[in-house]
Parts: C-alpha cells; structure tokens; sequence
C-alpha cells in the first residue's frame, strides 16, 4: 500500500523554480551496454533526463530497470557506451569519480567500524589535505546538520543501523558537494526508522541545497521525498514528473501498475465533448475520463481507476459497476474491499476508516461500484 503523495513543500518553492532553469545534471542520448554477443546486455537505452540543481529528483523502477547504472555513471564508476553525462553544462563523461564534484552513499554505508564518528567524517576531508582547522569545523558543522553532536566520539560498530546512515550522509555531505547520489540508503533500515529517515534525508536536502539523485524501488520512498521522478523499466525512462502528477496521471499501463494499486478496465472510446472523453465500459455505462496527451482513436482503449476514487453503495441500480466481494482486507488506516465484476475482472476499493467503524460490508455482497469526478484516465497505449 502506498503511503500519502507528498504534501506541498512551500520552503523554498521559488528558490526551486528559479533554479529550474539551470540543470546540475544532464543525461544526454546515454546508452550502456554490458557484454557483447548473445550475452550482452543493454542497461541503458538512449536515455536523457535533466535532474535541477536544488533538487531532490528520484530514479524509481524494479531491480535491472537501470537506474543504478545510471547513478553509476554520474558517479563516474562506469562509462557510458554512447552518449554523454554533463555536470553543470560541462562533459564529464570520462572524468575519474575523483575528479567529479560528487559523492556517493552505498547501501552498506562503508564506514570504518575502528574509527569514531568524527573520524569517520574528517576522514574524506584529510584525503582531501583541507586544512586541520577547517576539518574540525566542517565536522562540528555536519554533526549538528544530522544531529549527532553527542555521538562524535563512539565508534560507528556501536551505532544503531539508522545512526550508521546518519554517519554515511554526513560524510558524504562534508566536502560540500554539487550533486549527492543515493544508492538505496533506507533498504537495511526497518520500516519505522525508514519512515523517521525519509523525513530526514529530505530536511537535509532543504538545509544543504545540495542537489539530491536518489535510486529507489520503493514507491512510498519516490512519492513521499521526491520533488521529481523518473519511472523507469528495461533501461529506459517511461515518466518524468512530480510525484502527485505521476500517481494521478501516469503515462502509460507500466507507470500506472507500478505506482500503488490500479484498477484497470477495458472501455470503448466513445469521443471528447468538452474537453472530456466519454468512455463506455463493459457494464453499458458512459462515463467522463480524462486523456492522455493525444486523442486515441474510437473503439477499445485501457481505462484506470485508482481504488481510492471509488466507492461502494449497497444498490447495484445507482452505480455505473456493480461486482460481488470476494475479500475485506483491513490496513488500520483504511479498508481494502476487492471485488469480481460480472465480466470477470477484478476490481478494488478503497475506504478510509473512521472512528466510528462506519458501515461495512461483507464477502459474498453484490454492491454498486461509484466512480468519482475524474477519476478515470485513458492510458496511452
């Protein structure tokens, strides 16, 4: 179950704006291939992006989608097989990972469980020859930005695995970086400290300026931090945008399947009448959706309906669907009913709990499906 879309973020929104218009991070044509004959393997295929500066801007997919290949690349531990990488407008493309101004947080952290907290953090800054005066400052300063002040002398092997990543970012943050890079930095945490640290990470984002590129499979993690995200799947970028656009209009069966639950139904595409589209479903019912970018042609078109946007009326009669209930599934904050329509499709809803308990129903019950106002949309395949 996903959690809530992000909610508006008014700290700094013209500062976000303003710095729209100037990329920190360009993918241009970027294709790599690994292997060669019956054994290659295309990781990347002619994908470009433009990730802001100020940005907090996630590469989400499923495992081999790319997206990691792609943090790779900007970190400089691969080397695109076409195309380019540029930082700031500058080609960066075979510049050595010592020479880019970015820093990179594993999944393993990679701290040196001999050392303190503060070691670990000067350590980065020492290799660097900053001077010893300004090492000791830089350190108290990333201590306080992760709120860590009282641990600076505890070795990291003692640390919690939340307390570990905190080290892990502000070590990373110390050299002050132009663009910070994720490599799923949450998955080892349990789910509430994951929740706790996605909070953070954005706070650290706000507070630093630094522009953030997060790799993740995580829905909850891309809608609940990102300013923007990149879906991808099989080497290549489906959707770019923020997370509410992403989750109420995905762009294709793909995005829609991956973010959050999704009902999909087969309609008939009837024309556009005010801006809308009319669909008829299987049920003979004729209802308003909104388009894609293009119109599709009349006849078969796949129609979604997130489970959220729909409700349940005890008479089949008043609803433009109507399905029996084959399982209640209880999540606390709401309800999962899912439902066989008569065609045979399955079809869930979803209601908010409330205090009260409300009124529910039961398996085995034929009930009316309501749709709400837009919330059905065409895909475009």
């Amino acid at each position: 179950m996903v959690g809530s879309v992000a909610a508006e973020r008014p700290v700094r929104e013209m500062d976000r704006r303003s710095a729209a218009a100037t990329s920190a991070v360009e993918a241009r044509e970027v294709t790599k291939i690994f292997g060669g004959g019956q054994d290659m393997v295309v990781a990347l295929d002619a994908v470009s992006l433009t990730i802001h500066q100020n940005e907090f801007f996630t590469l989400l997919g499923p495992s081999g989608c790319g997206k990691t290949t792609l943090l790779r690349l900007i970190a400089g531990f691969e080397h695109p097989t076409d195309g380019r990488i540029l930082l700031d407008g500058e080609d960066i493309s075979l510049l050595p990972p010592f020479r880019r101004p970015v820093n990179t947080v594993f999944q393993n952290y990679a701290l040196f469980p001999h050392l303190t907290v503060a070691q670990n953090i000067a350590f980065g800054l020492e290799m660097l020859d900053r001077p010893k005066a300004e090492v000791r400052e830089t350190v108290a300063r990333v201590l306080r930005l992760v709120r860590m002040e009282d641990l600076a002398k505890r070795r990291t092997s003692q640390l919690s695995g939340g307390q570990q990543q905190r080290v892990a970012l502000a070590r990373a943050l110390a050299p002050q970086p132009k663009v910070l890079l994720l490599d799923e930095p949450l998955s080892a945490l349990d789910l509430k400290l994951r929740k706790e640290m996605q909070i953070e990470l954005k706070r650290l984002q706000d507070e630093t300026g630094i522009t953030f590129v997060f790799v993740t499979h995580d829905q909850e993690e891309a809608l609940t931090m990102s300013d923007r995200t990149a879906v991808m799947n099989r080497g290549r970028v489906l959707q770019i945008g923020a997370p509410r656009e992403i989750y109420d209009h995905p762009s294709e069966r793909f995005v829609a399947n991956f973010i959050g639950e999704t009902n999909f139904l087969a309609a008939e595409y009837l024309g556009r009448e005010n801006g809308r589209a009319r669909v008829r479903l299987a049920s003979g019912a004729v209802v308003e959706a909104s388009l894609p970018d293009a119109d599709p042609r009349p006849g078969p078109v796949s129609l979604i309906i997130r489970p959220e946007h729909a409700g349940l009326v005890a008479d089949p009669a008043k609803a433009v669907l109507s399905g029996r209930i084959e399982n209640v599934v209880y999540f606390g904050t709401d309800t999962h009913y899912h439902l066989r329509l008569a065609d045979g499709d399955r079809f869930i809803v979803r209601r908010q709990n409330t205090r009260d308990g409300g009124v529910g129903f039961a398996p085995g019950e034929e009930l009316g499906i309501t749709v709400g106002d837009n919330a059905a949309q065409i895909l475009k395949d």
